[in-house]
């Protein structure tokens, strides 16, 4: 991972904790796994510590490393750097998504409340008229009953339906690998996406980013959508046809809360900066601050298990790895 991660995820008490396990040098940061330093220490190298900025593991590096049997990832997506020889070697690989999952749940949950209160436009109304009609029960607004769309029951997605049980929300949910069955244990009904985009509010998207599901909400999609429903991306910016997006946001017809946009950054004259119906926030949903100390505490929870033999919580399948994010 890249040097200034290292103290972000595991702070003073977890840097012991780790080196009481392992021996590891935490000065060795590798962003290059061709620096004779780092190639030199990968001879010896039986676990591989990854985050955020890791270098590919191709056949070349893992033939430097002939004693590497486990790759921990504090970090989500595995997908940038784990290759089909890593898989070939039988490394297993752990990834912290499920604990990074955690803050873009939270930030969703957040989103569909404030957008259930039409937040953001009532604040930009009092911003701009100084004055409100206070006292007055406002029309159209509230979170009682809503009717919230769930686009992909991936590991953020369920835990948007966990966190939403406690909420008066009618909740449903679209996915075309999740069962009747499926749905049922999860509580809520399963719906295909044409009827969970026309019968839903606030639809949020939590699918994962594959070659099938780029624009998998497009101009036909968004169409579906009812007048002066919310549409929330905290997945990936590319499920979203950006052109068609913008084209609904003008017309007025829907609103947008967009955490992920393509491409991203957003160019600096992207109208998506200046419509008043489009909520944009810089990819931030994901751990933050002192959250990404979780990540650390989930590496050091999985490395216990792989050294006392167990088996690890979040190892990754690659045969599923095409459906995750």
């Amino acid at each position: 991972m890249t040097d200034e991660n290292v103290t972000r995820i595991f702070p003073p008490d977890a840097l012991a904790r780790l080196r009481e396990l392992v021996d590891i040098d935490p000065s060795l940061a590798a962003g290059d796994l061709t620096d004779p330093r780092v190639r030199d220490r990968l001879a010896d190298t039986e676990i591989l510590i990854t985050g955020w900025g890791c270098p590919v593991l191709d056949a070349g590096t893992l033939d430097a490393a002939p004693k590497l049997r486990a790759v921990l990832h504090a970090a989500g997506s595995v997908k940038g750097f784990a290759t089909p020889a890593v898989w070939e070697r039988g490394i297993v690989v752990s990834s912290a998504a499920a604990a990074n999952a955690l803050p873009v749940a939270e930030y969703t949950l957040a989103m569909i409340l404030l957008a259930g209160k039409d937040v953001f436009a009532h604040r930009d109304r009092l911003r701009s008229e100084r004055t409100f009609p206070y006292g007055q029960i406002l029309p159209g607004i509230g979170n009682f009953g809503r009717r919230v769309g769930i686009v992909g029951a991936s590991r953020i997605g369920r835990r948007v339906i966990e966190l939403l049980r406690p909420f008066d929300l009618a909740v449903s949910l679209a996915d075309p690998y999740v069962d009747e069955a499926g749905a049922t244990a999860l509580g809520v009904p399963l719906l295909p996406l044409d009827a969970l985009l026309a019968g839903s509010e606030i639809v949020t998207i939590h699918a994962p980013q594959t070659p099938e599901t780029r624009h998998l909400i497009g101009r036909r999609e968004l169409a579906l959508m009812p007048t002066g429903s919310v549409l929330i991306n905290t997945a990936r910016g590319s499920l979203v046809d950006h052109d068609a997006l913008v084209e609904a946001l003008r017309a007025e017809r829907i609103s947008a809360i967009l955490d992920v946009t393509d491409p991203e950054p957003l160019p600096a004259d992207s109208p998506l900066h200046d419509l008043p119906n489009a909520f944009v926030t810089p990819h931030l949903a994901g751990s933050q601050g002192n959250e990404v100390a979780r990540l650390g505490l989930t590496v050091l929870n999985e490395a216990e298990r792989l050294l006392s033999g167990g088996e690890l919580e979040f190892r990754i399948d690659p045969e599923g790895l095409e459906r995750v994010a």
